[in-house]
């Protein structure tokens, strides 16, 4: 079967317009985050629309969970691929992501004019948001990804690695680490997952040729986007900053976090300020979370424009996990029985675990954090979040509008 057939029958409905449709629906309704997301497709496709059938579903969720990237993202456009082409796969990404984009450029026009004891108090309210939700994922996580003592550690090291090291590529580092001591330490739960039936993906026969190609470019790009960019092309250089990004995220979501804040605040194109409150924005919206990105590039300091330099910064970060999802489709199966390979993974999500929760503390906790009301509004988004199961977007009301209050208070 190639990419451009359907892996169910055939039904009216499997145009690309019509899967655009669809995902653009779905982006402007769909909150809660990537595993929200996951949800939400499943009812769609599987349950209402019956475009898959539940194994296929559960196959292409584990192979994009197992990928770097944005794996909601990446399920949404597999299944536009499975069910229109090429042509259905674009359509689906953009279908899903630009009401998000389109939020977050509308947010980075109109902070500068966030002025006064109001204004103030809604952006110091966003960047407590960013305390709640990454303390949330780092829980999370941690519970997921760090089951036992191997892998605790595996984490902690990571955090030891992050506190000691000053270089710009900690977070590239701190993965390569934890994939060598998965691959030394994680053994047993390399042979779970690769018992009869685990991980079998069900009739996908792609493109081998094509899946080579992008693999390729995937990797071209990586190799070869810091040394085009050195040759002092503004746009070039916001472009392989976002795609660095997005070609090392492990996990997702929250995870590009640490890797944005390197590209972007260390060498001077965001302040740290922007950043956080741009990334509380981003907790506000409907689809994925890489969209962070559009504000990133409005606000840059750098690139050719504001328009330009979302679009780039969008791009760029979205690139790569598209690019995976077309080179693993036809190999997922014999990879994901590879107990190297699965070992190797259970590490890398283990470190991911520790370069979140350094995230955490800096720049998240240190920049947000700046008083013990703070930390009482902080700490009461995460139990809303965790205990409470609150929708994020109640908890970024009640972050800026405890803002604004205590703005108002000081002043």
């Amino acid at each position: 079967m190639s990419l451009d057939t359907p892996s169910v029958p055939s039904t009216r409905e499997h145009s690309a317009i019509a899967v655009l449709l669809v995902f653009l629906k779905l982006g402007i309704s769909s909150f809660g985050g990537p595993i929200a997301h996951i949800g939400y497709f499943r009812r769609e496709f599987v349950e209402r629309r019956r475009w898959l059938d539940e194994h296929t579903f559960s196959d292409l969720v584990g192979m994009c969970q197992f990928l770097p990237g944005p794996a909601s993202s990446q399920v949404g456009f597999s299944i536009g691929l499975l069910r229109a082409g090429w042509r259905g796969g674009l359509a689906a990404w953009l279908g899903f992501t630009l009401p998000s984009v389109l939020l977050m450029i509308v947010f980075a026009t109109a902070a500068p004019d966030l002025g006064g004891w109001a204004g103030d108090g809604a952006l110091h309210g966003l960047k407590l948001v960013a305390v709640a939700v990454v303390a949330q994922a780092v829980w999370d996580m941690a519970h997921r990804l760090c089951p036992d003592g191997r892998r605790a550690g595996i984490a902690l090291f990571a955090i030891v690695m992050l506190a000691v090291m000053t270089t710009a590529y900690a977070s590239v580092l701190v993965i390569a680490v934890g994939a060598l001591l998965g691959i030394g330490l994680c053994g047993g739960t390399a042979a779970k997952a690769c018992e009869p039936g685990a991980g079998e993906v069900s009739g996908w026969r792609g493109s081998r040729s094509v899946s080579g190609m992008a693999l390729a470019l995937y990797l071209g790009l990586l190799a070869g986007l810091p040394v085009l960019g050195a040759s002092g092309s503004e746009g070039l250089r916001l472009f392989d900053a976002f795609y660095q990004a997005g070609a090392l995220v492990f996990g997702g979501g929250h995870v590009v976090l640490p890797l944005l804040q390197q590209q972007t605040v260390a060498p001077g194109w965001v302040s740290p300020a922007a950043f956080l409150a741009g990334y509380g924005a981003a907790q506000a919206v409907p689809g994925p979370l890489f969209t962070f990105a559009a504000f990133l590039g409005w606000v840059g300091q750098t690139g050719p424009g504001h328009w330009s330099g979302a679009a780039i910064a969008v791009i760029g970060i979205f690139l790569p996990g598209l690019l995976l999802v077309v080179a693993a489709l036809p190999w997922w199966q014999a990879m994901r029985m590879r107990p190297h390979v699965v070992a190797a993974l259970a590490g890398v999500n283990a470190a991911v675990v520790g370069l979140l929760a350094f995230a955490l503390y800096s720049p998240v906790w240190t920049s947000a954090v700046r008083s013990p009301v703070d930390f009482a509004i902080a700490a009461s988004g995460f139990v809303a979040l965790v205990k409470w199961k609150a929708p994020p977007l109640a908890v970024v009301l009640f972050c800026t509008l405890a803002g604004m209050a205590g703005s108002a208070l000081l002043n």
